[in-house]
């Protein structure tokens, strides 16, 4: 398959392009501005340039055309993001990674989206597509970073069988991660606010920690 990323000219979005395009999938980096995807996309290349020819960027139109799409804007642009894209959006598995967090002094907190998670949210505005949440607690620095020795457990959470297979499939392709499926998408509203755990502790400590669980 390949995978586009809408809203994915930042660092998690930067990240998850370098690991997947590492993996041999094609991806396509999206924006509201066509020229800043692009721009990214030759700045990752220049630090990567085995990667040539495996992404590019273009606006999150033709981000959306691929056969899996990310979503990976700020989580307060999300929803208005993917809405425009519905009809394009239409039978595809969508993944999101959107958190809803804030900074308050040297801790991140979580917020509580109307419907209780960004992922529920996302599949509110895409209605025809299968919405998977993930990909929340990765360190985006580390997944740019091919040589980090990265490891790390990825939760999938969905009400949709494909999109928790497509979702799995991505996962398991890229070097140093393992998926684990969390359950429903009702299971998104705890994953993304541990989220704000996770980065806390890495301010704290300095850190670039990794989620893993032991016993499975």
């Amino acid at each position: 398959m390949d995978v586009g990323i809408c809203g994915g000219t930042g660092p998690a979005g930067r990240g998850l392009a370098v690991r997947l395009a590492h993996s041999g999938v094609d991806v396509v980096i999206g924006s509201r501005d066509a020229e800043r995807a692009e721009t990214v996309v030759r700045e990752l290349l220049a630090r990567q340039p085995a990667l040539s020819g495996t992404i590019r960027g273009a606006a999150n139109e033709g981000a959306a055309e691929r056969d899996v799409v990310v979503v990976a804007t700020p989580w307060d642009s999300a929803v208005v993001t993917v809405r425009p894209l519905a009809d394009q959006l239409d039978g595809k598995v969508v993944i999101s990674m959107a958190n809803a967090l804030v900074k308050e002094g040297r801790e991140m907190l979580a917020l509580v989206p109307p419907r209780g998670s960004m992922a529920a949210a996302v599949q509110a505005a895409l209605p025809r597509s299968l919405v998977a949440a993930s990909f929340h607690h990765l360190p985006a620095s580390q997944m740019e970073d091919l040589a980090s020795g990265l490891d790390a457990d990825v939760l999938v959470c969905s009400d949709h069988s494909d999109a928790t297979a497509a979702t799995f499939e991505l996962i398991a392709s890229m070097d140093g991660l393992r998926p684990l499926d969390a359950g429903s998408l009702s299971q998104a509203a705890a994953i993304e606010a541990f989220t704000a755990v996770c980065i806390t502790l890495n301010i704290r400590h300095k850190a670039h920690s990794t989620l893993k669980m032991s016993g499975i």
